[in-house]
């Protein structure tokens, strides 16, 4: 999609303008896309219509572990309208298969739902349906009678029957950390904390549900589909379906929200595609809210054990953190968290364990800040655990065990402003004027507490392609395979390109979400604004080399640091996402203050006020960092006090699967935030010195809650979601 900016798109900003004449960078600006989304002209890829398309509904399994024994389909077959069913006994090997885009493949998940009668999770595809209308295929997918010989699940950690490996074990890259002697540092140790604490499955439910449109012309496959990785999309689903890369192309110019969701190559897409294939029509599905608590990821539930050990003075001797997470049973998916949690501080002693449960259940994937939340959580708890033994101002404690490297490698922090996102955070929130004691302070019946703690997230950066033409006019295309998730891409390539080219903003065209357009990686790990900037950068450079006139550059970056053969896996539709560089640690940074309430009767909690400061780099639209730091902080809420994911663990069903019980967060839920940006000049982390910020407002923040409640209370909750019943037991 070409993307115009109006001319009354630009904000006055602040920012002095550029040797070229022209400033942008650094300046608020207003969406350019938002005139579209709001008048409803933005085509999303559920939004497309083609001339005698078809619509499909999905029928999915009943048990979670087992066998299909029967399909009968006379009921549905005979309903006025019905054009297809496919089943198992259709299907079979004509879909390939293709591994987890996080193991080298391109798919959210290695399972292929319709290859056989095999049975491996609740909610897996049993069959698809399509009929002339949505409503007709839908009726016929619920008449379906299938049959099932099942077998008792093992559904998630909690279950005695689930056993854990090591991580080490399961994946050759993941090792744990450790230096010196644990035990030895503990039994040495003034003061100790040991605790344990979970965090629940959780699942993404973006307004945008899951959908895909297919249509052949020829021997050529179009496919509309809200993916985060076109490229994986169109190289799987080439692989699934026999065909070249060439054959396929993907289009995804907006995003209704991912931020972890819609993971590369759903397995729903080959299915609707042969389906397309074999009525020479095109086919539409829109996955259900139900159905995409299965068919998408989930973050999946965690268990740790930190334990520390510290002087009387509050100096780290010793950290441990072990944790397990689960995958399923055909899928090594995990999302390893110690490499952040053993580094934040400064420990003379650390001894890390990861461990991998199998459960029959679907594949889990990246959830917003994927191993952060949940591990950050546990550490950030126990660390205000052990202030309050050691009766230490629990910012104090993080400032005597601040460090400019990492504690296990030696590796040096390129930057390192996780206390001065402290320091003002507890300046606009009012911090040392709180009561440290806790159940100190009882006011109109509501208990009130403060709790803080801190937010770290390594840089991540990755390969692009990316083109730039100019016309003879002075007029400007900026084109790559990306897309428009909700975080201003559209705005903030032109802003870019504007500033570099010295041309005015409303004269530059962006094009997005194509895979007809240059190759662009994955949309995930805060990593879409420093890989696309570095490289938009470059191009503009080496774009004013050119004789004035009509030119163009058709760019490929590659992040310093990176091997050669990243930018040929990018173009094979492979992840590649680096974590940059290899000697130091580029690390955004932050700090949540939060202001608690717990009815004293009730157990009813509030947050009236929320307080988050973070140092991420450069920060290129403020306007837009704010939305997303805002956008974090109210999910971090949210995980902290609302959302889980029931799960019964005799069927392995999931139980909430719909907006009325599985609670989100409402304007009424969220309160006062406050957002403070922490200047963070990093000129090693890469050459623009960006840092990526779409995640990081996210972490710590159901830690700092749950410490406000013990503040507020004296009741120190471990587990989450937090919610009345915790305090009130």
């Amino acid at each position: 999609m070409a993307t115009r900016i109006p001319k009354a798109a630009a904000m006055t900003g602040i920012r002095q303008r550029s040797a070229s004449g022209i400033a942008e960078i650094g300046k608020p600006h207003i969406r350019i896309d938002g005139p579209e989304k709001v008048c409803g002209l933005a085509e999303y890829p559920g939004d497309v219509s083609l001339p005698g398309m078809a619509h499909a509904a999905l029928a999915v399994s009943a048990i979670a572990c087992g066998r299909v024994t029967s399909i009968t389909r006379n009921e549905a077959e005979a309903m006025p309208g019905v054009l297809l069913i496919l089943t198992h006994e259709d299907v079979g090997d004509a879909i390939g298969l293709v591994g987890h885009l996080m193991e080298g493949g391109y798919a959210n998940s290695s399972w292929r739902p319709l290859a056989s009668p095999e049975i491996r999770y609740a909610g897996q595809i049993v069959a698809i349906v399509v009929a002339e209308t949505a409503e007709v295929a839908i009726a016929a997918a619920a008449a379906l009678r299938i049959g099932y010989a099942g077998q008792s699940p093992v559904a998630s950690l909690a279950d005695p029957r689930c056993t854990t490996e090591r991580l080490g074990e399961v994946s050759a890259e993941h090792h744990d950390r450790t230096k010196g002697d644990l035990d030895t540092a503990l039994a040495s140790a003034d003061v100790r904390v040991e605790a344990r604490y979970t965090t629940p499955i959780q699942h993404h439910n973006p307004i945008e549900l899951p959908s895909t449109t297919c249509r052949w012309d020829g021997d050529q496959l179009t496919v509309y589909e809200p993916t985060r990785y076109l490229g994986a999309a169109r190289h799987g689903l080439a692989a699934q379906l026999g065909i070249a890369p060439e054959q396929v192309r993907v289009v995804a110019r907006f995003i209704g929200g991912h931020f972890g969701s819609k993971l590369a190559l759903s397995q729903h897409t080959a299915i609707c595609a042969l389906a397309a294939r074999r009525l020479n029509r095109p086919v539409r599905l829109e996955v259900s809210r139900r159905d995409q608590f299965t068919i998408a990821n989930h973050r999946t539930e965690t268990q740790h054990r930190i334990r520390l050990g510290a002087t009387a003075d509050g100096r780290l001797l010793g950290l441990g953190h072990e944790a397990a997470t689960v995958s399923s049973r055909f899928d090594d998916f995990a999302m390893e968290g110690t490499d952040v949690s053993t580094a934040l501080y400064a420990a003379e002693a650390v001894k890390a364990e990861e461990r991998l449960g199998r459960v029959d259940r679907n594949t889990p994937g990246p959830m917003r800040a994927p191993p952060e939340v949940p591990f950050l959580f546990a550490l950030e708890s126990a660390m205000d655990e052990l202030a309050h033994v050691l009766e230490m101002d629990p910012i104090e404690l993080r400032r005597r065990n601040d460090t400019d490297t990492d504690p296990v490698t030696g590796k040096a922090f390129t930057t390192r402003p996780l206390m001065r996102c402290f320091d003002a955070a507890a300046t606009a929130f009012g911090w040392f004027e709180r009561v440290s004691r806790p159940r100190a302070t009882l006011r109109d019946g509501w208990w009130i507490g403060y709790g803080c703690a801190a937010a770290a997230r390594p840089v991540k950066i990755g390969p692009v392609s990316i083109r730039v033409a100019q016309d003879g006019d002075g007029n400007v295309r900026v084109e790559t395979a990306h897309h428009e998730i909700g975080n201003g891409l559209y705005t903030l390539l032109a802003t870019i390109a504007s500033e570099r080219l010295d041309v005015p903003i409303e004269r530059v065209t962006v094009v997005l979400g194509d895979t007809t357009l240059p190759a662009a990686g994955i949309s995930g790990g805060s990593a879409t604004t420093t890989s696309l900037a570095n490289a938009l950068a470059d191009a503009c450079a080496a774009l004013l080399l050119k004789p004035i006139g009509p030119r163009e550059v058709h760019l490929d970056y590659l992040p310093a640091g990176a091997k050669p053969g990243a930018l040929e896996a990018l173009r094979a539709g492979h992840i590649k996402l680096l974590t940059l560089p290899e000697d130091g640690l580029a690390w955004a940074f932050g700090a949540h203050m939060v202001e608690v309430r717990v009815h004293a009767l009730t157990g009813e909690l509030r947050v009236p006020r929320h307080v988050g400061a973070f140092a991420a780099g450069r920060v290129l639209n403020p306007l837009s960092a704010r939305s997303q730091y805002l956008g974090g902080m109210a999910w971090g809420l949210s995980s902290a006090l609302l959302e889980k994911t029931e799960l019964d663990l005799r069927t392995g069903i999931y139980m909430n699967r719909d907006l009325a019980e599985y609670l989100v967060p409402t304007a009424a839920d969220i309160a006062e935030q406050t957002v403070v940006m922490v200047a963070d000049e990093d000129t090693a982390v890469n050459p623009e010195g960006i840092k990526g910020l779409g995640e990081i407002g996210i972490i710590g923040v159901a830690a700092a809650v749950a410490n406000a409640v013990f503040n507020a209370t004296g009741v120190r909750v471990r587990d989450l979601p937090i919610r009345p019943e915790a305090i009130l037991d």
